[in-house]
């Protein structure tokens, strides 16, 4: 008999194990999509990285201006309130030449505007994130590449006019740079 009640113990000590198993683990999945990106500079050429993003800001009952700086730091001044997780970031920017070679970097317009559902914003005092920073304007500033692959990369931040009582919304616009190798 003895025999007999250790395996029945045994049988029913399995069920009740294997039963809690299956309800105190929830069976959970979840997806989510990423991406992968490379880009393959060829010699005397240059790419964007990224693009000049000011993030969330909340508009005021007053003007204010948003400045992303090449280092990445945002401030504000005025009416303009910067919100939280905004993702802001200067543009950055990537090309090949060879080491100690020049170069002139300019802009299109020494300022733009960015349209959406209210009035256009203006972005303006493009700094281009050299040591040390210098102001870009349609007036070309020479460089030197210093890499010894030739290889370089650099950030531009800017300062957004944000009107009074600016229309909530999304604003966009576009820039140009341009690169002379020499």
């Amino acid at each position: 008999m003895r025999g007999a009640k250790y395996r029945n113990w045994i049988v029913r000590g399995t069920g009740m194990a294997l039963a809690a198993a299956f309800v105190a683990v929830p069976v959970m999945a979840d997806t989510e999509i990423a991406t992968a990106e490379i880009t393959i500079v060829r010699p005397l050429s240059f790419v964007i990285d990224d693009n000049l993003d000011f993030g969330n800001v909340i508009r005021g009952t007053t003007a204010g201006t948003v400045t992303v700086a090449p280092d990445g730091t945002r401030t504000r001044t005025g009416g303009a309130i910067l919100a939280n997780g905004g993702g802001h970031k200067p543009a950055s920017f990537a090309g090949r030449g060879t080491n100690n070679q020049r170069v002139d970097v300019s802009l299109g317009a020494n300022s733009i505007f960015i349209t959406g559902p209210g009035v256009p914003m203006r972005v303006h005092t493009f700094v281009l994130g050299s040591t040390p920073t210098a102001v870009l304007t349609t007036t070309p500033q020479r460089f030197r590449i210093n890499s010894a692959t030739g290889v370089f990369a650099f950030p531009v931040g800017a300062t957004l006019d944000v009107g009074a009582n600016q229309a909530p919304g999304k604003y966009t616009g576009t820039w140009n740079i341009t690169l002379n190798y020499f």
